[in-house]
C-alpha cells in the first residue's frame, strides 16, 4: 500500500481535556501504525481555553505548548500546527501557514474529527475531507428538519462516518434523506492502555463525565426534548450503588449541594474531576486504579437508539476493566456477554454487578479481548481509508 499523506484536524488544542486529548492521539497513532505521513492541525476562528486560567480567550501559547509536548511523545513531531483564525493574518504555532495550505492542496484524506472543523477557503481546495461524528443524532435531526447550513456542510464532505452505528437502519427512527452514513467507532491504541496492575482490592466502579452539558446539543424532534447530557440519566439510576451492594465513584463536577447529597446518601463517591480532566496521564492512571466502570449514556443517544459507544469507556476495555455501561443499541454489534454488560434497568444493573464479582479475571480478560477486537485503532482507521477509497 502506498504511503498517504493524513491530516487530522481536531480541537484538542483548543479544549485540552484528557478525554478529548486521547480520542484525537489514537487516530494520529493509529495511521502512524499503518505506515501514513501523518499531520495534526487545529485551524478555527474558535477561541482556545486555557485549563490552568480556566479562561477563553484569544491566547494560544498553551495550546502550542501542549501540542508541541503531544507531538514529541507520539511521534508526530515538527508535524503539527495550530492556527488562529480568529487573529488577523491567521498567525500559527508549529508549521507555518504556507504549509498547511500546501497540507490541505496535497493530503491523500482530511479527517474531520468530531466534525467540529468549520471551513475556510484554504481548507476548501480539497474534495478528500471525511467526516467523523462522534455524536449521533442532533445533525440527522437537522437535516430531517432541513436546516440548510448543516445540509450544505455536511455535502460538502466526501464521506459521513458515525459512532451512530444504527443510523440508517431500521432501528434508528430519523429518515436519513439519502445521506449515507458509514458506522464507524472509537480508534484506542490498545497497548497504550495495557496495564499488568491489577486493581486493588478497594478499587471501585468508577467513570469520568461533565455532570450537565444540556443545552448545548439539546434538540426537540416531533415533538419531544432530546436531551445532550448524562445528568438525568445518572439521577434515574443514582441508587444503583445502594441496590448492588457496591460502592461507585463519579469523577464529575455537581455544584447542586442537594444533587451531592442524593448520591452520597445512595453509595457514590464523588471525586473532583480537575486534575485528571486536564492531565492525560493522571486521566489514564485513574482508569488503571478503577476496577471498572459504571455509567450512562447521554438521553439522545440512549432514545434514539444510535448504537453509539464512548470513547472513554473503550478506553477502560482496553485497560482491561470490565464495563457495566447503559444500552444505546450498540450490543447488536458488540457486547452484553463477558467484559461489557449492558443495562436498561436497576434490576439489570444489580445482575451485571454480581456477573462481574462472580468471575473478575475472566471479565477483565474478556475486556480487554473485546477492545482489540472491535476498537484496535488500526483497524478502525484502515477501514475508514479503505471505505472512502483511499
Amino acid at each position: 500500500m502506498r504511503r498517504k499523506k493524513i491530516v487530522v484536524m481536531g480541537f484538542m488544542g483548543s479544549m485540552p481535556i484528557a478525554g478529548v486529548i486521547w480520542q484525537h492521539i489514537h487516530y494520529v497513532v493509529g495511521l502512524q501504525r499503518l505506515g501514513h505521513d501523518v499531520y495534526y492541525i487545529e485551524d478555527s476562528a474558535r477561541l482556545p481555553y486555557n485549563p490552568e486560567t480556566f479562561e477563553v480567550n484569544n491566547e494560544f501559547d498553551y495550546a502550542g505548548h501542549l501540542l508541541d509536548q503531544l507531538s514529541r511523545e507520539f511521534g508526530f513531531r515538527n508535524r503539527w500546527a495550530f492556527c488562529a483564525r480568529y487573529l488577523p493574518k491567521n498567525p500559527t504555532a508549529g508549521l507555518p501557514l504556507k504549509k498547511i495550505r500546501e497540507l490541505y492542496r496535497d493530503a491523500d484524506a482530511i479527517l474531520n474529527i468530531c466534525g467540529t472543523q468549520e471551513f475556510n477557503e484554504d481548507l476548501l481546495v480539497s474534495d478528500r475531507i471525511l467526516y467523523i461524528e462522534s455524536d449521533p443524532g442532533v445533525e440527522q435531526i437537522k437535516i430531517d428538519k432541513g436546516v440548510r447550513s448543516t445540509i450544505d456542510y455536511l455535502q460538502r464532505h466526501r464521506t459521513l462516518f458515525t459512532f451512530g452505528e444504527n443510523v440508517g437502519t431500521k432501528s434508528f427512527p430519523v429518515p436519513t434523506h439519502g445521506f449515507k452514513w458509514l458506522p464507524t467507532r472509537q480508534p484506542v491504541v490498545t497497548d497504550l492502555w495495557k496495564t499488568r496492575r491489577p486493581p486493588l482490592r478497594t478499587a471501585v466502579f468508577t467513570s469520568v463525565a461533565n455532570w450537565s452539558t444540556s443545552g448545548l446539543k439539546d434538540i426537540t424532534w416531533r415533538g419531544d426534548k432530546y436531551l445532550w447530557s448524562k445528568s438525568r440519566e445518572f439521577l434515574r439510576f443514582v441508587s444503583a450503588p445502594k441496590r448492588s451492594g457496591e460502592t461507585f465513584e463519579l469523577a464529575t463536577n455537581i455544584e447542586d449541594a442537594r444533587i451531592r447529597a442524593k448520591f452520597v446518601r445512595n453509595g457514590w463517591r464523588l471525586h473532583c474531576p480537575r486534575q485528571l480532566s486536564v492531565d492525560y496521564k493522571l486521566y489514564r492512571d485513574y482508569i488503571h486504579r478503577s476496577r471498572g466502570e459504571f455509567t450512562v449514556a447521554k438521553d439522545q443517544y440512549v432514545r434514539l437508539n444510535t448504537g453509539w459507544f464512548s470513547d472513554r469507556t473503550a478506553c477502560y476495555l482496553a485497560a482491561g476493566r470490565p464495563v457495566i455501561i447503559q444500552e444505546t443499541g450498540f450490543t447488536r454489534n458488540y457486547g452484553r456477554n463477558a467484559g461489557l454488560l449492558s443495562f436498561r434497568s436497576l434490576d439489570e444493573i444489580v445482575e451485571a454487578v454480581k456477573t462481574i464479582n462472580a468471575d473478575y479475571a475472566k471479565h477483565s480478560r474478556a475486556a480487554r479481548a473485546l477492545a482489540r477486537e472491535f476498537f484496535e485503532a488500526e483497524n478502525v482507521v484502515k477501514s475508514i481509508l479503505d471505505r472512502t477509497g483511499i
